[in-house]
C-alpha cells in the first residue's frame, strides 16, 4: 500500500489596504510591505510653499501692528517713487530727445545747403565725373556731429526726368535702404523743397537703435532732384537714459529699504511699550497682581506706562481688601454656623420636649410649641445649608467619586419625596430609557441635587403631574425634571439659582426650605464638571435638566434630552426674545437673549438685578408667552447658574417666599 501526501500551499494576502507597511511571512521569508509615498511634483511642492508662506504672511499681517505699519510704509513710499520716476524719466526722456531733434535740425539745414551750394557749382560734362562729384559731396555729411553720429541716404524721386548718373547712395559701413525711410517721410519730401523729420528704428548689426531721419530734395548734377536723408544714431543718448533709469532703480530701492528699516524702528519705539503693557495687563488679568511695567525716559508712553503702573497698584489693593473682606466673610459665616450649633442643638432639645408633651397644653400652647419645633427644625436645616456653602466658597468640597447606577438614584429620591408630593396631590412619574445607567458620580450629592430639584417642582406644580426623564449616550447622562405649575418669567429665569432670591415674597410655601437648595445643587455639579439649566413658560411650568459627564474629566458635548420639552406651547405671535442664558457664577459673563430663530443679543452682564432696559426687554420680548431659559455650566465654558436652591428637607407647615433662591 503506498500513500500520497498532499502539502497545501497558500499566497499570504496583503493587508486590508495595499501599501499600508508592516510585514508578512512567505515560506521561509519575511517580507517587509513598505509604505507607498506618492512623490510631489515640482509644481505640488511649490505650490505648497507659495500657501504656506500667504498663510504665514496673512497671520503675521492680522497679529503684527509694527509688520503692518512697515508693510504700508514701504507700500506708499514704493508707489509715491513710481510717480515720481516716471515722471522724471518722461521728463528726462523728452529733454534729450528735443535737444538731439533740434541738434539735429540746425545740422541737417547747413548740410543741405552746403551739399546744395556744391552741387550748383560744379560743371561736369560726362558720367564719372559727375558720379565722383556726388560721392566726394555727401562725403562731407558723413561723420560725428557733437555727440551723435550721422550718415546719409541718396534716393532717386520717383517720377523725376532727367538724366541720371546715380541710382542711390549710401554711407559707407552702413546697413540704411530705401525701407529705412518711412514712407510718411518721403511723401512729405517729396512734396515740396521743405525740409522734414521723422523718428526711425536705425539696423545696427542685429539689432535696432533709435534715430531720427531728415530729408530734403537737392539737385544733384546733371540738374535731376534726389531725395537727400540725414540719419543720426540716438544708441548714446539711449544709453545714457538708460543709465539714468538704471540709477533710478537702484536710487529708489535703497530708499525703499531706508525708509522700511526707518519705519521699523520707529513704530518699534512706540510698539514695543505698548506690547509690554498688553503682556502686564493679561498677567495682571492672569492673577499676578504684583507684575509692573519698566518705565524710562520722561515722554508720553512713559507717562502711560507710569499711569498703568499707578492703576495696577491701586486695582492690587482694591483686590486685595475684597479678597479679604471675602475671606472675613466667609470665616464669619462659617464661625457663627459653627457657633450656633450648640445652643442650636440645645434650643431644638427643648422645643422636641415642648412638642412631645404639646397635648397636654391648652390650644394657645400647643400651636406655639408646634410653629417652635417647626421654625428650630427650618432654622437647623438653614444652618447646615449655610456650612455647606462656606465649604463651597472655601474651596474644600471634594467629591467621593465611585460607579453608581444614577436610574438607583433617581428612584430612591421619588421613594422619599413621595409622601411630599402626595400631601400637594401630585404625582411623579419616572422614564428611564435604559434599565441602568451607571456613571462616575457622588452619589450623595447627586441625590441632593435631584432631591432638590423634585421638591422644588413639588412646591410650584399646582398638584399637576411631575415627570422625571433620564437618558444616556455613550459620554453624557441628562435628567430633567419637568412640572406643570406656576412657570417662570424672564426675570425669574435670570435669579433662580440666586441665594436667598425670591421672585414672589407674598408667596406662601408648604415645604419649608432656606433659599439655597438650587445654590447648593449648582455647586454640586460644579463639582461634577456638569451643567444645571432651567427653562420656564410663565402659566406652563418649568423644566430643570441636569448634565453629567459618564467618566470624570471629560468635556461635555453631546445633551441626551433638549432643555426646552416637547409639550412646550408654541407662542401664538413671534416674540422674538424667549430664552435668556448667562453665567452667574462669572461677574464678567455675559446675558444672552436668544429669539425664536435662533438669532441672537448680547449685553455685558451685571452684578445683581437685571438692568432696567435689559429687564423690560427680556419682559417685553417674552410677551404673553413668557418662555426663558437660563443656563450656567462647570468650568471655562457656561458654569451652572447658580447659587439657590431648595433645601434638602424642609417640615411641613411652614411658610416662605415663592419661586425664586429656593426654586
Amino acid at each position: 500500500m503506498s500513500a500520497t501526501s498532499t502539502r497545501r500551499t497558500s499566497r499570504p494576502a496583503l493587508p486590508a489596504r495595499f501599501g499600508d507597511g508592516g510585514s508578512r511571512r512567505i515560506g521561509s521569508h519575511r517580507v517587509r510591505l513598505m509604505r507607498h509615498q506618492p512623490r510631489r511634483t515640482s509644481v505640488e511642492r511649490l505650490w505648497r510653499s507659495t500657501r504656506s508662506g500667504g498663510i504665514k504672511l496673512v497671520s503675521r499681517w492680522r497679529h503684527s501692528l509694527q509688520f503692518r505699519t512697515v508693510l504700508l510704509t514701504m507700500g506708499m513710499t514704493l508707489i509715491a517713487f513710481a510717480m515720481v520716476g516716471a515722471f522724471l524719466s518722461h521728463e528726462i526722456s523728452s529733454a534729450l530727445f528735443s535737444e538731439r531733434l533740434y541738434q539735429a535740425e540746425q545740422e541737417s539745414r547747413r548740410g543741405f545747403d552746403e551739399v546744395q551750394a556744391i552741387f550748383d557749382r560744379a560743371e561736369t560734362n560726362d558720367q564719372a565725373t559727375g558720379q565722383q562729384t556726388i560721392y566726394n559731396t555727401l562725403k562731407v555729411l558723413e561723420g560725428d556731429s557733437g555727440s551723435t553720429r550721422r550718415m546719409f541716404l541718396l534716393l532717386q524721386k520717383p517720377g523725376e526726368q532727367g538724366q541720371r548718373w546715380v541710382e542711390t547712395a549710401r554711407s559707407d559701413d552702413s546697413q540704411i535702404t530705401s525701407a529705412t525711410i518711412p514712407e510718411a517721410l518721403r511723401e512729405a519730401v517729396r512734396r515740396d523743397d521743405g525740409q522734414y523729420y521723422q523718428s526711425i528704428a536705425l539696423p545696427v548689426g542685429s539689432s535696432d537703435v533709435p534715430a531720427i531721419a531728415v530729408g530734403r530734395i537737392v539737385r544733384v548734377p546733371p540738374g535731376t532732384n534726389y531725395e537727400l536723408y540725414l540719419i543720426y544714431n540716438l544708441s548714446e543718448a539711449q544709453d545714457t537714459l538708460s543709465y539714468i533709469h538704471g540709477a533710478l532703480w537702484v536710487g529708489g530701492a535703497v530708499l525703499l529699504l531706508a525708509v522700511g528699516a526707518i519705519a521699523w524702528f520707529v513704530t518699534r519705539a512706540v510698539v514695543a511699550p505698548v506690547s509690554d503693557a498688553a503682556d502686564v495687563a493679561e498677567k495682571l488679568a492672569a492673577g499676578q497682581l504684583e507684575e509692573r511695567i519698566n518705565v524710562e525716559g520722561e515722554d508720553e508712553l512713559a507717562r502711560l506706562g507710569a499711569s498703568f503702573n499707578h492703576m495696577a497698584g491701586n486695582l492690587q489693593e482694591q483686590i486685595t481688601a475684597l479678597a479679604e473682606l471675602s475671606r472675613m466673610q466667609q470665616r464669619f459665616v462659617s464661625d457663627v454656623s459653627h457657633e450656633l450649633r450648640t445652643p442650636l442643638t440645645t434650643v431644638r432639645m427643648a422645643s422636641q420636649v415642648l412638642y412631645d408633651a404639646r397635648e397636654e397644653f391648652d390650644p394657645i400652647n400647643k400651636r406655639s410649641a408646634e410653629l417652635l419645633y417647626h421654625q428650630v427644625e427650618r432654622f437647623q436645616n438653614l444652618l447646615a445649608d449655610l456650612l455647606e456653602m462656606s465649604r463651597f466658597d472655601a474651596g474644600a468640597a471634594v467629591l467621593d467619586i465611585g460607579d453608581a447606577d444614577l436610574n438607583q438614584v433617581v428612584r430612591s429620591v421619588q421613594d422619599a419625596t413621595a409622601i411630599l408630593a402626595e400631601n400637594v396631590g401630585s404625582t411623579i412619574e419616572v422614564q428611564f430609557d435604559d434599565p441602568s445607567c451607571v456613571l462616575e458620580m457622588d452619589a450623595k450629592r447627586v441625590e441632593r441635587v435631584l432631591r432638590n430639584l423634585l421638591v422644588n417642582a413639588i412646591e410650584h406644580g399646582e398638584g399637576r403631574p411631575i415627570q422625571v426623564h433620564v437618558a444616556s449616550t455613550a459620554d453624557a447622562v441628562a435628567v430633567t425634571v419637568r412640572d406643570h405649575g406656576i412657570g417662570m418669567t424672564p426675570e425669574d429665569v435670570a435669579h433662580v439659582f440666586d441665594r436667598f432670591w425670591r421672585a414672589d415674597p407674598a408667596r406662601a410655601r408648604t415645604t419649608g426650605g432656606s433659599g439655597l437648595g438650587l445654590s447648593i445643587a449648582t455647586e454640586d455639579v460644579n463639582l461634577h464638571q456638569g451643567r444645571l439649566q432651567a427653562w420656564g413658560m410663565a402659566g406652563h411650568g418649568s423644566n430643570f435638566r441636569m448634565l453629567l459627564p459618564r467618566r470624570r474629566g471629560e468635556e461635555l458635548v453631546e445633551e441626551p434630552l433638549p432643555l426646552e420639552p416637547p409639550d412646550a406651547p408654541v407662542p401664538s405671535v413671534d416674540t422674538g426674545t424667549t430664552a435668556v442664558i448667562l453665567d452667574p457664577s462669572n461677574p464678567n459673563a455675559s446675558i444672552v437673549i436668544q429669539g425664536e430663530t435662533g438669532a441672537a443679543a448680547t449685553a455685558e452682564a451685571h452684578p445683581g438685578p437685571l438692568p432696567a432696559d435689559l429687564a423690560a426687554m427680556a419682559a417685553g420680548a417674552v410677551g404673553s408667552t413668557g418662555r426663558s431659559a437660563l443656563t450656567a455650566r462647570a468650568g471655562d465654558d457656561d458654569v451652572v447658574a447658580a447659587p439657590d436652591a431648595t433645601p434638602d428637607d424642609e417640615p411641613a407647615g411652614t411658610t416662605s417666599t415663592g419661586r425664586g433662591g429656593s426654586r
